[in-house]
């Protein structure tokens, strides 16, 4: 399987893509039959086998990587791409222990999620299973191939990943590891594929499901990937939008804490979603609060946009405009604005978050008590850091993405997120009247 679908494209060799893929999904749907009664004991032999080969692999991995930045920094790609790109030894450490640690999570194929029995004898239980076939789309982060490749075998799901463009060669090695891994284990390669062209008409057929193949796609990238996915999607789709991720500074909130937290939150990572966009401070804690986070963040480089107040604590602050509170940046710059206490910050970030992330800084239990209720995001923080906005950090052993939506999965989507479930009925010669 991964010689038969290794590169579609290329010296002078072309394929018809529409095949290619529709061979890709009907080789995708027989191994998910193989994974739906896989033992853990398999499926977690294969994630270790590709753990130590992308350590053994280490120089191979970071050679290929080197060949994906320079061309991306070629073609002029933004610092928050090129960071969420690059591959440095500890990045692929990362991926290697990633790929452990969902090894020494439980299985979640096959748990029993409700049992019960009717008056008429029947035993009835509701149980794990796999979604099937899911088809991964996403844009510069390379580490996504191993992520999302070993959360979908350990739920017992074949995968179809289709890197971006820019991640090509680096998505190529990192997935021949994985599939190194399947036979070593003797799991069928096409358990994890990976799309063997950078044709974006490719993308389109997995919107179409490739023949009822697919069983939901989940995106990871851009704006205007995740938009065309979800207008041009044939199948279920876990998807955000963006995340345009507030952090509320309550009157009640800890200056030094809301400090730590704030610079956290915007300046750990500004490139993935979890990102603080948005600071909002409560009148109440302006005049003690307010300049010495603006200050903080000017001071390590961050960029400020602001309202009338904000900008009158320090000349280097700019103007927010409307667009701004619309915004997710995925760089060093943040707008902020004052409000008129907690039912102010809560309507702001109802009129222009995107159900993401969101968090509340204060010692008010009452306040925080009333965030956590009325906010309707994904995941919503009290004092703690919005880039905790990761499966791995929810004891999720790492995500296929963060889902916005209200149906099936909503926030990380771990493990538990990708089955589904069936009804199992017993009997004793039951029939109905």
């Amino acid at each position: 399987m991964a010689d038969k679908f290794r590169v579609i494209e290329g010296g002078g060799e072309k394929r018809d893509v529409a095949h290619t893929m529709l061979e890709l999904g009907r080789e995708a749907r027989r191994a998910a039959r193989q994974l739906a009664l896989a033992p853990r004991q398999r499926k977690n032999a294969a994630l270790m086998v590709a753990a130590g080969l992308l350590r053994t692999s280490m120089r191979d991995v970071l050679e290929a990587n080197a060949r994906d930045m320079e061309a991306a920094t070629a073609a002029n790609a933004s610092k928050a791409n090129l960071d969420r790109l690059l591959l440095t030894e500890a990045r692929v450490e990362a991926m290697a222990k990633g790929l452990e640690d969902i090894t020494a999570l439980p299985d979640p194929v096959g748990r029993v999620l409700a049992t019960y029995e009717r008056p008429n004898g029947l035993k009835i239980e509701r149980v794990a299973t796999p979604l099937g076939v899911i088809g991964v789309i996403y844009e510069s982060r390379p580490n996504v191939t191993a992520d999302a490749g070993a959360l979908c075998l350990k739920a017992g799901n074949a995968a179809i990943l289709r890197g971006g463009s820019d991640s090509f060669h680096s998505s190529r090695i990192i997935h021949a590891c994985l599939v190194e891994g399947l036979r070593t284990a003797g799991l069928p390669d096409a358990a994890i594929s990976l799309v063997p062209t950078r044709d974006r008409a490719a993308v389109g057929e997995m919107l179409k499901g490739l023949g009822g193949h697919v069983d939901v796609i989940v995106p990871r990238g851009g704006k205007s990937l995740v938009e065309r996915v979800q207008e041009d999607a044939r199948v279920p789709v876990f998807a955000h939008l963006e995340g345009i991720v507030h952090v509320y500074v309550d009157g009640a909130a800890d200056l030094e804490k809301a400090k730590t937290l704030v610079l956290n939150s915007k300046l750990r990572r500004t490139g993935i979603c979890g990102a603080a966009e948005t600071l909002l401070v409560d009148e109440a804690a302006a005049g003690t609060h307010l300049a010495p986070l603006v200050t903080m963040l000017l001071d390590k480089g961050c960029e400020v946009r602001g309202d009338d107040l904000v900008r009158a604590t320090d000349p280097r602050v700019k103007e927010a405009t409307e667009a701004d509170w619309h915004t997710e940046y995925l760089e060093a710059i943040i707008s902020v604005k004052v409000v008129a206490g907690l039912q102010a910050a809560m309507d702001h970030i109802a009129t222009y978050g995107s159900n993401h992330t969101d968090c509340i800084i204060t010692e008010s239990e009452q306040a925080a008590e009333r965030f956590l209720a009325e906010v309707d995001s994904a995941i919503v923080l009290h004092n703690a850091s919005t880039q905790f906005a990761d499966g791995g950090e929810f004891g999720f052993g790492g995500e296929i993405g963060i889902a916005t939506g209200r149906m099936h999965a909503r926030g990380p989507v771990g493990l538990e997120q990708l089955c589904s479930f069936n009804y199992r009925v017993r009997g004793d010669g039951q029939t109905r009247p």
